[in-house]
């Protein structure tokens, strides 16, 4: 089996790869070099989506994992285009190509397509409405890919954090060791997400859907989050408590809940966003991880690096 990895220097795509790797031969391709593990990584600019077609002709895979994504939410207020370009434009490129070639797309989305406002867990079918226009380019890549009519899973997924890369943990452990006392936002409500459980759940998805272990067609939109409902607050004491007791921090720094107001930001944020998994777990038996063996596993890998 041929399979096609985008994004492969990011979190999700660097977890992703060597369980993609036990379905058959694993190409990556991301803007950066040398960020693959796998055998054949390519660089390329993947907003250049002539390039990238001639690219899909040439390889012909039977899978396509598009992992790629620009997440920089509030430069996304400044400047849409790269953000369209690579969250709607690109998935809607691969939607069509594997429509027309007899692939599979599995494709990356966000809790962000929705305003946060209906203050419960939000499910597949709930109307979006996105407050910014990150989350307005992932829902235009989303509505692509429905369109083309190509087989696929969309998984929906939130505030994904993991040992490497740009994300909350990192971000909070190192604003730990600089300062002796922080102020975090207590008012966002959401679901952290191990970059690794997200993989793991990817795989077994794949795994279902290519034994065929039901004649129903389970492709479509999904949504997955680890369990734990939190707030940025809450989620950055557990961090802390964590890595001093792993010995991360010599400290844990005075912490200060406060609103979102009292930190603005140039794009607007969901203020709940919290995604119902009952329907990945009804069709795939898929169960949610936790939050507190995932962060403790997560902080433990980054202890070992250290």
């Amino acid at each position: 089996m041929k399979i096609l990895l985008t994004g492969a220097s990011g979190q999700l795509g660097q977890e992703l790869q060597p369980l993609l790797a036990g379905f058959g031969e694993v190409t990556t391709v991301d803007r950066q070099a040398g960020t693959g593990n796998s055998a054949n990584t390519l660089q390329q600019d993947l907003s250049d989506l002539n390039r990238f077609e001639i690219l899909l002709n040439r390889m012909r895979p039977d899978l396509v994992v598009n992992a790629a994504a620009y997440t920089a939410v509030d430069a996304a207020e400044k400047d849409p285009a790269p953000a369209f370009r690579l969250n709607a434009d690109l998935p809607g490129c691969l939607a069509r190509w594997t429509q027309r070639n007899d692939c599979f797309l599995f494709h990356y989305s966000t809790d962000y397509v929705f305003d946060g406002a209906k203050g419960e867990s939000y499910q597949e079918d709930d109307e979006t409405g996105p407050g910014n226009v990150y989350g307005e380019s992932k829902l235009a890549g989303e509505l692509a890919i429905a369109a083309s009519n190509c087989r696929h899973i969309i998984l929906r997924t939130s505030w994904v954090y993991s040992a490497h890369g740009s994300n909350f943990v990192l971000s909070m452990l190192r604003l730990a060791r600089e300062r002796a006392a922080l102020s975090i936002v207590n008012d966002q409500t959401g679901c952290p997400t191990w970059a690794r459980n997200l993989a793991s759940v990817s795989a077994e998805m794949i795994q279902q859907l290519l034994a065929r272990k039901s004649e129903t067609n389970r492709d479509g939109l999904y949504h997955y989050c680890d369990n734990t409902v939190t707030t940025w607050h809450d989620f950055a004491c557990s961090i802390f408590t964590n890595a001093r007791d792993l010995g991360l921090l010599e400290t844990i720094p005075a912490i200060t809940a406060v609103n979102s107001s009292e930190f603005p930001q140039v794009a607007t944020r969901p203020v709940f966003s919290v995604l119902d998994t009952s329907a990945i777990k009804k069709v795939f038996g898929i169960e949610p991880a936790g939050l507190k063996e995932s962060l403790l596993t997560c902080l433990e890998e980054l202890q070992e690096n250290e």
